[in-house]
């Protein structure tokens, strides 16, 4: 199998210096990333790729089977590792990649040294003693609406994940990213994403660690930014100055500074 293809695999910066894995959530792609890139192209060597089912990934590799899981989305990762070969790779992930980044780590950890979690939640139903900001009915009713009218889900949560109604077109450019995936898929990935519980597994991350989290994010509360940061020993914790689920396009400058700073304290 031809990895860098089925993941649409790119490749791009400074081949001398520091490898980072740059990981989109759901209903997303690599271009996600596109503000960031800029602030790193110069001084490291980037890797960007989409989950198959997401951008421009071979459609005919997705299986139910494999990806009803995120050890499905981690064996991706590890691929892509092995087939770049990379080393001591710094593991970049948003959303529900983060998680996905965790996964990989402690299966590879030779190929990645360090991880950098956008906005994460290990789990998001919230438990007696932990807020995860959904309460199961929640996520059921969510989970109903997207399976029933994929579209309208979209065109409905996409400005609420994305926050910022101030700038209506950040919301848009997400509604438009959710609905260029195919909907059965879509609808695989969502309850991949919003059913998992990976809360055990932060506590084995032993690598150099950087949590994101924004002030306000209905996704991923503040609680939960607490929680993963309490739960990997030695991690660092930032809340950016920013509102949303994707600060890397609704505060690209804020998202990118505390990435870089992170990245020079690595060296």
């Amino acid at each position: 199998m031809d990895v860098k293809r089925r993941n649409n695999v790119t490749v791009t910066g400074n081949p001398l210096g520091r490898t980072l894995l740059l990981a989109h959530g759901f209903g997303c792609d690599q271009n996600m990333w596109r503000h960031t890139l800029p602030a790193l192209v110069d001084d490291y060597r980037v890797v960007l790729f989409d989950y198959v089912g997401s951008g421009r990934s071979d459609l005919s590799a997705f299986s139910e089977d494999r990806y009803t899981s995120l050890d499905g989305y981690a064996t991706d990762v590890v691929e892509i590792c092995e087939a770049l070969d990379l080393r001591d790779a710094v593991f970049v992930g948003h959303s529900v990649s983060a998680m996905i980044g965790v996964l990989a780590a402690g299966r590879v950890p030779s190929r990645i040294g360090a991880l950098v979690m956008v906005t994460p939640s290990p789990c998001y139903i919230d438990e007696e003693g932990y807020r995860g900001g959904f309460s199961a009915e929640d996520i059921d009713e969510l989970l109903t609406s997207l399976e029933s009218n994929y579209l309208g889900w979209s065109a409905t949560m996409a400005p609420v994940i994305m926050g910022n109604a101030d700038r209506p077109e950040l919301g848009e450019e997400l509604k438009n990213s959710f609905c260029a995936t195919d909907p059965d898929i879509a609808r695989i990935f969502a309850r991949t994403t919003f059913l998992s519980d990976s809360r055990q597994d932060l506590k084995g991350v032993g690598v150099p660690t950087l949590i994101l989290e924004c002030t306000q994010d209905v996704i991923a509360p503040r609680e939960v930014g607490a929680f993963v940061h309490q739960a990997i020993a030695g991690s660092t914790l930032i809340t950016l100055d920013a509102t949303g689920h994707c600060p890397q396009l609704s505060a690209p400058e804020a998202t990118n500074a505390a990435i870089t700073d992170f990245l020079v304290r690595l060296r």
